[in-house]
């Protein structure tokens, strides 16, 4: 009895060593450990990012909101058209790259457009920098020409991640043979009566080059990514944008769901007459499991905002959640 009451404290030495071991393998934020669900890993008081030191080192000057830093990289030299609207950033075409804090250390989450030609250079200099790829998808069809969307994660320094991060939409310069926001901004035609838009999907969006847009956060799921909480500024929400005419709109986007709300969602959308054109994963190692999908849907604009809204009430609340 008294050899077994000994090797006890020994067994949970070791087993925080090799805690410590990982924690510090780069591979996971310093700060974080494996507590309950309804306990923040990270303490928000201790934690605060160097938005300068990042400013500098990606030569970018992104948004602050909530203590969190993101960048975005309108993809103005892309010429998109699907079925007759032109895609815009505004309507889905900016590359963004995020950074939340978490302690002494910065965990990166990024979304990177590529045309088919920069998906292999791209992917390749996102290995060498020691990041993740962690989804690629499309966002449309019948786009002309194609793009595919890549999802990018890190943790670690700040500085370090930054260099990375640039070092990446670097490389998109390199195969694109120019910076994809140096190109002139366009914009497209929007006469769509906002405020009936607004009282039929139950939100207020935002006008930006012709494109309203709504983004639609999930209060309801406390997510998180190793542990680090996921922010609808960090690209956990759920997002429609429309163009067009009150006869002929266009509306594209993406939906957040909870596993019981893939389905629900999917019939509710196909029911009304939305494509729905991508169902995939955005991150590997999130509590709980999340799905995005994409959808675009081209009609009447009362018509499209009543089953965008019947399929937006599978999820959430609409759902008990």
């Amino acid at each position: 009895m008294k050899k077994s009451i000994k090797t006890i404290p020994l067994c949970a030495f070791a087993i925080a060593i090799l805690l410590m071991a990982s924690c510090n393998s780069g591979t996971r934020p310093s700060a974080i450990v494996e507590n309950k669900k309804d306990t923040l890993a990270c303490s928000p008081e201790s934690s605060k990012l160097d938005t300068a030191k990042i400013a500098a080192v990606t030569g970018m000057k992104g948004t602050v909101k909530n203590g969190e830093y993101k960048i975005t990289v309108p993809q103005n030299d892309l010429h998109i058209v699907v079925d007759g609207f032109k895609i815009i950033p505004p309507m889905g075409l900016g590359t963004w790259i995020a950074f939340t804090p978490c302690g002494d250390s910065v965990m990166m989450m990024g979304d990177i457009i590529l045309s088919e030609n920069d998906v292999a250079p791209v992917q390749q200099e996102v290995i060498r920098q020691g990041l993740s790829i962690t989804a690629i998808h499309n966002h449309f069809v019948r786009n002309r020409p194609n793009v595919m969307y890549m999802h990018i994660g890190g943790f670690g320094n700040a500085a370090t991640l930054a260099a990375n991060a640039k070092a990446v939409l670097d490389k998109v310069s390199q195969s694109r043979g120019a910076d994809p926001k140096a190109a002139k901004a366009d914009s497209v035609v929007n006469t769509l009566n906002i405020p009936l838009l607004d009282s039929l999907m139950g939100h207020k969006g935002e006008m930006s080059k012709g494109v309203y847009k709504y983004t639609i956060g999930r209060p309801d799921v406390m997510l998180r990514e190793h542990g680090v909480p996921i922010s609808s500024f960090m690209g956990f929400n759920t997002w429609a944008a429309w163009q067009g005419t009150p006869d002929r709109a266009a509306v594209a986007g993406d939906f957040t769901m909870l596993m019981d709300e893939v389905q629900p969602v999917i019939k509710t959308l196909i029911e009304n007459g939305i494509e729905v054109v991508a169902v995939h994963n955005h991150m590997v190692h999130e509590e709980p499991k999340i799905f995005f999908l994409h959808y675009w849907g081209v009609g009447p604009v009362e018509k499209l905002a009543k089953g965008l809204k019947a399929a937006l009430d599978k999820t959430g609340k609409g759902m008990g959640h």
